[in-house]
């Protein structure tokens, strides 16, 4: 393996990966397929069972390796660090025009049996132009 080449992308990645397991299934397909049509010697079989094995770890290997370039790829802090940038950057034009309403804003708490008060008043308001639509 290159190790001054480009990092393949996910959807590299897998279609890479498809296509080894894709061989090595073959392989295996041809293999079994000779064993059914003839009787191999022990030895021979040993060869097919020490190949697969072969392949099977190589497999395991590219698909470790997949797996840490995924990761890599999706924990890269650099695009992450740019996002928060952007966004301190956006909050910081828009934080200024916040920061001085919220400085004008009523502070201290907000009465809550007053606005119980205003809204049974709007109730009896209601209630009262309710019975002057029935009693015309």
């Amino acid at each position: 393996m290159n190790p001054f080449a480009k990092k393949p992308t996910p959807r590299e990645a897998i279609r890479n990966s498809k296509r080894e397991l894709t061989n090595a299934t073959r392989g295996i397909e041809r293999d079994i397929g000779t064993l059914q049509q003839e009787q191999m010697d022990p030895a021979k079989q040993m060869k097919v069972m020490q190949e697969f094995q072969k392949q099977s770890a190589q497999m395991d290997m590219t698909n470790e390796m997949m797996s840490d370039s995924i990761d890599n790829i999706l924990d890269d802090d650099q695009a992450e660090e740019e996002t928060d940038e952007l966004a301190n950057q956006v909050l910081d034009e828009i934080g200024v025009d916040v920061a001085s309403q919220l400085s004008s804003a009523p502070k201290g708490r907000i009465a809550g049996k007053k606005a119980v008060a205003d809204d049974s008043s709007e109730l009896d308001e209601l209630e009262k132009r309710l019975a002057a639509l029935k009693n015309p």
